[in-house]
């Protein structure tokens, strides 16, 4: 098999477990991720799916040098894709049972500074700058900015609010600021950013514009984690859990870092 190529049982093996994920809801997004992955490991695995084995399949994402987020990703689209090859009798055995749950490391809130946040302002152009704000002020995703359309937009009592469009097809309303809720009513109906991904923009492409725009080892999803912090510092934990639109609580704490300023401040006002 040609390195880089996708075989035709690959191809034909991926088109029919992504129409399987179609069929039983499946959100796009999860479906174009699964299909990223796929067609990743059928272009350098060098094996077709059937005489696949569980020693090759683990000798093959041993040798990626992937951030454990990412190996946990590509293990879960892996095993859905072998789940399904063996449930629909195309193969006997699952070789990904033998890909080891990825431990996942303590992660530590990584809210972008607000200097850096406002130099990216002063590069960024129009729709740059709406980006900016939705991860900054909003918390949202980049595969959610991506999603933003114009029939998403909520009037209520108070303003406006956004149907955010999340992971795994779970769906949060956000309120919008003033100044966001112009920005986005002033701007054509349809995408807030056609592309060539199904109309709208590719989230990665999105990010590594946003990335650009960032001075330093930052991303779009530090922005998110600024958010956070903020939120959980006026709210709390659950105000900011709600408008991440996380499952769990835990999960918020990630995003959320308190400084030791804050944490001083705390031991002197409760002390005796």
């Amino acid at each position: 098999m040609h390195a880089l190529t996708i075989s035709p049982q690959w191809a034909e093996w991926i088109e029919l477990y992504l129409a399987s994920q179609r069929a039983a809801g499946y959100p796009l997004t999860t479906r174009n991720t699964r299909l990223q992955h796929l067609q990743h490991l059928a272009r350098h695995i060098g094996i077709d799916p059937e005489p696949l084995t569980a020693e090759q399949l683990v000798e093959w994402a041993g040798g990626n040098d992937w951030a454990p987020s990412t190996r946990r990703s590509r293990r879960v689209s892996i095993q859905s894709f072998f789940t399904w090859a063996k449930d629909t009798k195309r193969r006997k055995g699952d070789p990904s049972r033998a890909l080891r749950k990825i431990r996942q490391p303590t992660a530590s809130p990584r809210p972008v500074p607000g200097r850096v946040y406002h130099e990216a302002l002063m590069r960024a152009d129009e729709l740059e700058t709406i980006w900016l704000e939705l991860a900054y002020d909003h918390g949202m995703r980049r595969t959610e900015i991506a999603l933003v359309h114009s029939d998403d937009i909520i009037e209520d009592f108070v303003g406006h609010s956004l149907l955010v469009h999340g992971k795994g097809g779970k769906d949060r309303v956000v309120p919008l600021t003033t100044q966001m809720a112009r920005k986005l009513l002033e701007r054509e109906p349809g995408w807030l950013a056609p592309g060539a991904d199904n109309g709208h923009i590719s989230p990665r492409w999105l990010g590594k514009r946003v990335n650009s725009l960032l001075d330093g080892n930052w991303t779009i999803h530090s922005l998110r984690h600024s958010a956070g912090t903020r939120w959980n510092r006026h709210g709390g934990l659950l105000v900011a859990q709600r408008l991440l639109g996380h499952a769990s609580v835990a999960t918020t704490q990630i995003y959320c870092a308190v400084d030791d300023i804050e944490l001083r401040a705390t031991v002197l006002a409760t002390a005796s």
